[in-house]
């Protein structure tokens, strides 16, 4: 990756977006349930009162990184097409003749099995192809390799 900011896809700007109104939401009920100081009683409640601020501390933390990341993404503008980088939605040709369709991403979603990430073997290996490219990378099974077959998104995909 380039230090500077970086571009996300569409997707993992929706998925990011709601991530942020949901976290929002979350803080706005727990917000609601911190008592004065004046209205705390024993060291039960206290102790329960300290849960709900470090919680809102954690809320607010995730809530501002999501918020940097957002910006750092309008400023660098749109995912390349002409060449993968991080953001790229890239069509990739493995050896066995199947075809995946994967994002390029800086962290990967647990569950997003199209997710790889630009510091991966299989991700630091496209960075920087182009449509036509083969590359070979690393695998816990040994080594491999791809062609890169398209840039951008699937035909049909808006």
């Amino acid at each position: 990756m380039t230090g500077g900011p970086e571009p996300i896809s569409a997707e993992a700007r929706r998925a990011l977006e709601q991530e942020l109104a949901d976290l929002r939401d979350e803080r706005r009920l727990v917000a609601g349930t911190l008592k004065s100081d004046t209205e705390v009683g024993d060291q039960a409640d206290q102790a329960d009162e300290l849960q709900r601020a470090d919680q809102l501390d954690r809320l607010d933390r995730r809530i501002g990184d999501i918020e940097e990341r957002l910006r750092g993404a309008s400023e660098a503008g749109p995912a390349p097409t002409d060449v993968v980088g991080v953001g790229s939605t890239v069509t990739v040709r493995f050896t066995d003749g199947s075809q995946e369709t994967l994002q390029v991403g800086e962290v990967a979603e647990a569950l997003d099995q199209t997710m790889v990430t630009a510091d991966s073997p299989l991700g630091r290996a496209l960075l920087g192809c182009r449509p036509g490219d083969s590359v070979q990378y690393d695998t816990p099974d040994g080594h491999t390799g791809v062609v890169v077959v398209s840039i951008g998104d699937t035909p049909g995909e808006d």
